[in-house]
């Protein structure tokens, strides 16, 4: 997973787990669209670390 991937994936994950829509955090953190130089934004808007956006998720043992 290349790191758009991961950061895509932990964004929708973090704004599912707040019920939010990226509409309602596009305007929560003042931006039109997410993008990785707004990273920091989007990270606080959220009230997480931007490097918590970046970590891929590693699927837990079965």
């Amino acid at each position: 997973m290349d790191l758009k991937e991961v950061m895509a994936v932990n964004l929708r994950r973090m704004r599912h787990d707040r019920d939010m829509t990226q509409e309602e955090l596009a305007d929560r953190a003042g931006l039109v669209s997410a993008s990785v130089t707004i990273l920091g934004k989007i990270a606080e808007a959220l009230d997480v670390e931007p490097g918590a956006l970046l970590k891929a998720v590693l699927a837990s043992p079965r």
